[in-house]
């Protein structure tokens, strides 16, 4: 079964990838892509934060563009290109996305080894049906994009083309910022400051383009998580949003309920960040940080959780063996992933509904998994002596002489 699979890996990936754009293109609306293009215009109008696409469900509440202006400006040409052409590009750059994320993972997981293309292959056509990347694709979502943007950016040995792709990342959307915890955590000083310089240069570039909406987006909207949507939605699957649904409206974010999950996810990553670093294990590292991010911002949807990819690959070819904490990871990916469990759970508990407990921790799949995922990381045992990952800079340098 396994040979037959390796011999026809690409007739998998190519209809695995043809079904899923039919679904697409036939079935799914691309509202977010919808904002994009139509909400990027604004930023050279001065009502970037003041557009509001309505959508045809009568329900739906209007979906404001809530990116940094710099985002605006990096999504403005689609507003000149034809909305069919739009759509067809991005789902072919977002498919790219996942298939380079798939094959990232696998050189970051294991070093030193050749990435088979048929395994890759294999790979891309099953996550594809994840729901937070199917979820995505759907959506028209820039997620994937930005996620195999980080994961180049963490394999360029080049400090400064590994700062820039965290740095450009961060400054299309916020979450790809913890790329620099771990490039911190890996040693790279030198890249960690060319990412923290190409984030202030797209605050810069966006503040002389828009001046007026920059302001208004860093000091007023940035703390503004309400207009992002509703915190109690099942669909948030943040620390925060797991304790609106369990606690009450905003999840005590008055009292210690919130910030005390915030500091002990804080405490678990940097623990299992450690242990990453004892075993130079580039993939954990990346992982630690991405999904403390994904637990620590105030709303984090499913479909943001694209690093499940990245960490199925490692739970599978990465992590310590012989471990059950690491089956019940796998399970734990499988279950908030693979069965869609959280837009199945939204649409029988939809936001402001009062949910049961059994239900409320249900709806918490995706940082559950990540704290089983955090577990593993800080379980394995480290190396003999202390392993720092190589700085892929020297390694290649030394290459080259």
């Amino acid at each position: 079964m396994t040979s037959w699979l390796t011999r026809h890996a690409t007739l998998i990936v190519v209809c695995s990838a043809v079904a899923h754009l039919t679904v697409a293109f036939c079935a799914a609306d691309m509202f977010d892509l919808r904002v994009y293009r139509e909400g990027a215009p604004g930023v050279l109008t001065g009502h970037l934060y003041d557009f509001r696409l309505v959508r045809a469900d009568p329900g739906a509440p209007p979906l404001p563009f809530t990116y940094p202006p710099f985002a605006a400006l990096v999504f403005l040409p689609l507003a000149y290109v034809p909305w069919w052409l739009t759509q067809v590009v991005w789902q072919l750059l977002s498919l790219a996305a996942a298939m380079y994320l798939v094959r990232g993972s696998f050189a970051l997981a294991r070093p030193g080894t050749a990435v088979e293309p048929a395994r890759v292959f294999l790979w891309t056509a099953a996550v594809l049906w994840l729901e937070p990347v199917s979820h995505g694709l759907a959506l028209g979502q820039v997620s994937l994009p930005l996620a195999a943007l980080s994961m180049a950016a963490a394999l360029r040995p080049n400090p400064l083309a590994a700062g820039a792709g965290i740095g450009i990342a961060a400054g299309i959307k916020l979450t790809p910022a913890g790329g620099v915890v771990y490039l911190l955590a890996a040693g790279r000083r030198r890249a960690a400051v060319c990412a923290a310089f190409a984030f202030a240069s797209t605050v810069a570039l966006a503040a002389l383009v828009a001046p007026v909406e920059s302001w208004r987006y860093w000091r007023h909207l940035l703390g503004d998580s309400g207009r992002i949507g509703p915190m109690a939605s099942v669909e948030n699957q943040s620390l925060r949003g797991c304790a609106a649904r369990l606690l009450g409206h905003d999840g005590g974010v008055a009292g210690l309920w919130w910030p005390g999950a915030v500091l002990l996810a804080a405490a678990a990553t940097g623990l299992a960040l450690r242990a990453a670093v004892l075993r130079g294990d580039r993939l954990a590292m990346l992982l630690a940080a991405q999904f403390f991010v994904l637990l620590a911002s105030p709303i984090s949807w499913s479909h943001h959780w694209v690093w499940a990819v990245p960490a199925l690959i490692w739970l599978r070819y990465g992590a310590p063996r012989g471990r059950r904490l690491g089956g019940a990871a796998v399970a734990m990916w499988v279950l908030a992933a693979g069965t869609w469990i959280v837009p199945a759970l939204h649409a029988l508990a939809p936001a402001g509904r009062p949910v049961s407990w059994p239900v409320g921790v249900a709806a918490c799949a995706y940082p559950l998994a990540a704290g089983l995922t955090l577990a593993v990381v800080a379980s394995g045992r480290p190396t003999v002596a202390p392993v720092r990952p190589p700085d892929p800079a020297k390694v290649a340098a030394r290459s080259a002489s």
